[in-house]
């Protein structure tokens, strides 16, 4: 099989782009470099199996070119993190939107299927724990920008469904819950990556709101396990299926727990909402998945712990000297 993964020198996207070659594939990356990072791809090139094509999927052209000559499609490309939906929401919708977009037109017209990374955002507000993939999405009010991540990637998900039943594409759509593992960024909010450096610096741990709010934190390489699974799973074809773990923690347990898994001696900070993205920031009380689908179309089951996800981070900045 030959790949294409749009968005594959991000974070998730590299980790893909290794399991792909470890099961033979040859992978195709298109990615502009805009949050993706070449130094994730280096060593990955250099095997022969890799090529990296610098350019966006908002050009129609490249992305033809590239589609045709692949098997499948893996569209991880999009903005990322909670800073850049706050500070650039024009360039967050544009690029949701209009990539997604220009990507299912080229899949449907060279017929290739396609794997749709969407996000637990698209859930919003929802009080109803688990989230399970029928389930009713509660959307904050169009004055809040923090919203359009959320309404952008469901936009996408209704029109990759679209595409399923008018010209039958064959599409999975992939919502990822809290997706974390070594090489993420800190970059545009990302909490587990920003805490693990401010605790090996012995820096004070930013903790937002009252840190009551609960996520439940995903290993990279169980989520590009459960993507790969599902791209070669029929049943899955026109499904949406939730990705994620069940083990839920505070931001300020998780905050606590990194402290002392570091050794650090950094004091914790609050900080209210308001200091870090402006007056009015909105967020989920709780995330929590529903995880019967995925297991079972592909058999998934997380195998690794908050703990493991914890010590691979830190293992990891330790050795990057950060």
């Amino acid at each position: 099989m030959k790949a294409l993964v749009t968005g594959g020198a991000g974070f998730i996207g590299n980790w893909l782009c290794r399991e792909l070659l470890a099961k033979g594939d040859e992978v195709l990356v298109l990615d502009d470099l805009s949050s993706g990072r070449y130094e994730n791809l280096e060593e990955l090139e250099s095997g022969g199996r890799l090529r990296l094509v610098v350019d966006t999927v908002n050009d129609p052209a490249i992305v033809n070119e590239c589609v045709k000559e692949v098997d499948i499609v893996f569209h991880l490309a999009s903005a990322v993190g909670v800073r850049m939906i706050i500070d650039r929401p024009v360039h967050t919708i544009k690029s949701i939107v209009g990539g997604t977009e220009t990507v299912l037109q080229a899949c449907a017209r060279y017929r290739r299927p396609v794997v749709f990374t969407s996000t637990s955002e698209v859930y919003g507000k929802g009080a109803k724990i688990p989230f399970s993939e029928e389930d009713d999405r509660v959307m904050g009010a169009t004055t809040m920008r923090r919203w359009s991540y959320a309404t952008a990637k469901a936009l996408d998900e209704f029109l990759a469904l679209a595409y399923w039943y008018e010209a039958r594409l064959p599409i999975v759509i992939a919502r990822l819950f809290n997706t974390v593992g070594p090489r993420q960024t800190g970059r545009y909010g990302m909490v587990v990556p920003s805490l693990v450096r401010q605790a090996l610096r012995d820096e004070p741990l930013t903790v937002y709101g009252d840190g009551q709010q609960s996520r439940c934190f995903t290993h990279v390489q169980d989520v590009v396990r459960c993507l790969v699974a599902l791209s070669g799973c029929k049943d899955a074809r026109g499904e949406v299926v939730n990705i994620g773990s069940t083990e839920e923690v505070t931001i300020l347990e998780l905050a606590q727990r990194i402290r002392t898994l570091t050794g650090s001696k950094s004091d914790i900070l609050m900080v209210p909402y308001s200091e870090a993205y402006g007056e009015g920031f909105d967020d989920m009380r709780r995330r929590v998945p529903a995880l019967e689908k995925a297991a079972r179309l592909v058999g998934y089951q997380p195998t690794l712990s908050l703990d493991d996800i914890l010590n691979d981070v830190i293992a990891h900045e330790r050795e990057n000297a950060c």
